[in-house]
């Protein structure tokens, strides 16, 4: 067990989400702040009138509802929290070996070891596959076919005139998302489907869809940043479920010490701790104990039977 002290500054910002859904999603959206209020969010229902009262500058005029997340929610430095993470890991006797993984070892109903590109293999107990983006590759050289694949997106960074350091993490019903960050804002959005192939090995930013796609979106819903300047941009690979966008996490149902823990797109950093304690219990107790994470199993891969999630950016 590690502890962090107040010296392990990851930036936490706690702003909220703001999540903005059509006159069409009121009643969705509804639903999903009574189900997370069930479990303890604090979760604030705005109509346009309240919205443009506390946030003056964004044009709600096609907006029916917002949602927003009070208290305990926000962002953060998620390099940092890794960051720290490692020290503890590090300090507890955990080695952390810098090569690829090339291959697996099985005998019967289990793998045994991982083969490296360096030429070693690394025996196990357990395996866990969690290589984010490369997570199907990888289950593939196990004849596993696990529909997790790499998805590039991009994070634009600028400045504008905009002034609004309280504005909270906005999603936008048209699909983009803005935050504040440092002097500027950052943001970004998915590409359309016809150009958003699997991204291997691909992480140059898709600089097209500033002007095509989050400009023109952007400078709608806040009109002072028609006025903008691009600082930079950068891609990372989004680990993308394309049966439906959620996580992996359990055991495999042939190979009995393989334990899945990817495919989270967006919101793997949210669900990490959970997971990595879950996964943690299957090993020592054999069993989820804290949060029974069944439903994001192997079996609806097998069966093909998606959990989709209300509102997935």
């Amino acid at each position: 067990k590690a502890v962090f002290g107040d010296e392990a500054d990851i930036g936490y910002r706690e702003r909220g989400y703001l999540i903005l859904g059509g006159h069409d999603q009121v009643t969705q959206r509804l639903e999903a702040v009574r189900m997370q209020r069930s479990h303890g969010a604090d979760i604030r229902v705005l109509d346009p009138g309240e919205l443009a009262a506390r946030y003056p500058g964004v044009d709600f005029g096609d907006v029916g509802i917002g949602t927003l997340g009070v208290q305990h929610e926000g962002w953060f430095d998620a390099w940092s929290l890794l960051s720290e993470v490692r020290r503890a890991a590090r300090r507890l006797g955990v080695d952390y070996v810098e090569a690829t993984a090339s291959g697996f070892r099985t005998h019967g109903a289990r793998v045994t070891g991982v083969e490296l590109s360096n030429g070693e293999v690394l025996a196990c107990d357990f395996c866990v596959l969690a290589a984010g983006a490369l997570s199907g590759r990888l289950a593939a050289l196990l004849d596993i076919a696990l529909p997790v694949v790499p998805k590039k997106r991009t994070v634009f960074s600028f400045k504008t005139p905009f002034k609004a350091s309280e504005l909270p993490m906005l999603f936008d019903s048209s699909g983009i998302w803005v935050r504040p960050e440092g002097e500027g804002f950052i943001g970004g959005i998915q590409p359309p489907a016809e150009i958003d192939g699997d991204a291997d090995g691909d992480f140059e930013p898709h600089h097209d869809l500033m002007e095509s796609l989050f400009w023109p979106l952007l400078a709608k819903r806040i009109p002072a940043m028609e006025e903008l300047r691009l600082q930079r941009a950068w891609a990372g690979h989004y680990e993308v479920n394309t049966l439906d966008h959620n996580g992996v996490v359990g055991p495999h149902d042939e190979l009995g010490n393989l334990i899945f823990a990817t495919g989270f797109s967006g919101h793997g950093v949210m669900h990490a701790p959970a997971v990595g304690r879950g996964v943690a219990e299957l090993i020592t107790t054999g069993a989820f104990r804290s949060i029974d994470m069944s439903p994001l199993g192997w079996a609806r891969i097998r069966s093909a039977t998606p959990l989709f999630e209300s509102i997935v950016y």
